[in-house]
């Protein structure tokens, strides 16, 4: 058998190989005793501990706080095509033969949850007949040529479309722009239908990779809160939650976002499910909420759904500011026995500290609040037991009295 080729050896300090053996994907800099050989950013290496033995394999990068991310604990392992073709298909086997979200043409979903998926920096999203990706780590971009045409021959789309996530050049020095992969340039506009609902993505303006995804199953379980009732959606982005609402019979449903991009997107959106009764405004959210406030605007259902507020530690006492804004800003906004729907994104703030700030923003509004829902993503962005970290999305709803 053939060796396989591997640039480095990356020896760990005593006592922090436990992890990795763990199988915790991302080697911080300051674990790592030594590295020898000269491996070049993005070449394969081995991970071993202090007194020499193999723990891992992954990709080095020097440019990056996590020097280097594992994808192998067998030292057989190599680090090709059919190495990758293998966890990508394993990937999609969950998507399609567990949670059956491959049941029409016009589907989008998750295919890839980089750490969650053991791809640690890799994140692929099917829209119907095309998929983005994002490579959040050096080594998956140096190739990515080659991810890019097993994605398209295991997924059978036409087209697959790179999206290159805010930061991520500065943190791992990834140099890519966005822009086609490889196959057929996506159209303006992909139709896509969730649980009988029609999004239009566009693939090349639009955030992220085209959509969020992340929020379908929440989308569903609050419009059963929604029929007949006033809504409230902000930071509506294209109209998600609003059209669910709006769907269910809610008696009124206003969307307001910062974005024109965005709330034209929502406005498409309606008329694609003949929702002529949506209303819409294009506003800075904070501001918007206080001049409803000042008008004495009531609601029964409100939800608070904003981007990521915080990006490091050091802005994490802004954040929960922001949120506590939010949320008191939403249950002035609610009529008595409203229902309050605070989501949060921030990978850095728990359920436990979101749920605080829900709990002491109510006592000073002098509103009860009952915790009836504490949910996270759809199933399609699964959570890894060896790096929970991925637990990002919260999503809590609440009755005010």
């Amino acid at each position: 058998m053939i060796s396989p080729v591997v640039a480095g050896q990356v020896f760990l300090k005593p006592k922090r190989a436990q992890p990795f053996y763990g199988r915790h994907p991302w080697v911080f800099a300051g674990a790592i005793d030594r590295v020898e050989g000269d491996p070049a950013d993005g070449a394969v290496v081995d991970v071993r501990s202090h007194v020499g033995s193999f723990v891992a394999r992954g990709l080095f990068n020097s440019q990056s706080k996590i020097r280097v991310r594992l994808y192998s604990w067998d030292e057989s392992a190599d680090l090709d095509d059919a190495f990758f073709r293998s966890r990508l298909q394993r990937a999609i086997d969950l998507r399609h033969n567990v949670l059956k979200l491959n049941t029409s043409p016009d589907a989008a979903y998750r295919v890839c949850f980089s750490e969650a998926d053991f791809l640690s920096g890799l994140v692929v999203d099917r829209y119907g007949d095309w998929a983005a990706v994002q490579f959040n780590a050096l080594g998956l971009s140096e190739r990515q040529e080659m991810i890019g045409k097993i994605i398209q021959d295991v997924l059978g789309v036409r087209g697959v479309y790179r999206k290159v996530e805010k930061g991520v050049g500065k943190l791992e020095g990834v140099k890519d722009v966005d822009g086609l992969l490889c196959g057929e340039l996506p159209p303006p506009e992909i139709v896509v239908s969730e649980n009988g609902i029609k999004f239009a993505i566009n693939l090349v303006e639009g955030q992220k990779t085209g959509f969020f995804l992340d929020q379908r199953d929440n989308r569903a379980t609050v419009a059963k809160f929604c029929g007949g009732k006033r809504v409230l959606d902000a930071f509506s982005y294209s109209g998600g939650f609003g059209l669910y609402a709006a769907k269910a019979g809610a008696a009124e449903v206003v969307c307001v976002d910062s974005s024109e991009g965005a709330v034209m997107l929502a406005m498409r959106n309606a008329d694609l499910n003949r929702l002529p009764s949506m209303a819409f405004t294009k506003n800075d959210v904070f501001q918007e909420l206080d001049s409803l406030v000042a008008a004495g605007r009531k609601f029964d259902v409100v939800v608070l759904d904003p981007p990521k507020f915080a990006r490091d530690q050091h802005s994490l006492p802004q954040a929960l500011r922001g949120y506590r804004r939010l949320v008191q800003q939403g249950l002035k906004l609610l009529d008595r026995d409203g229902v309050l729907v605070k989501c949060c994104c921030t990978g850095l703030v728990t359920m436990e500290m979101l749920e605080e700030v829900i709990a002491q923003t109510a006592v000073a509004e002098k509103r009860d609040f009952q915790f009836l829902d504490r949910r996270g993503p759809s199933a399609d962005h699964p959570v890894s037991a060896t790096c929970r970290e991925g637990a990002y999305l919260k999503c809590i709803i609440g009755r005010v009295g």
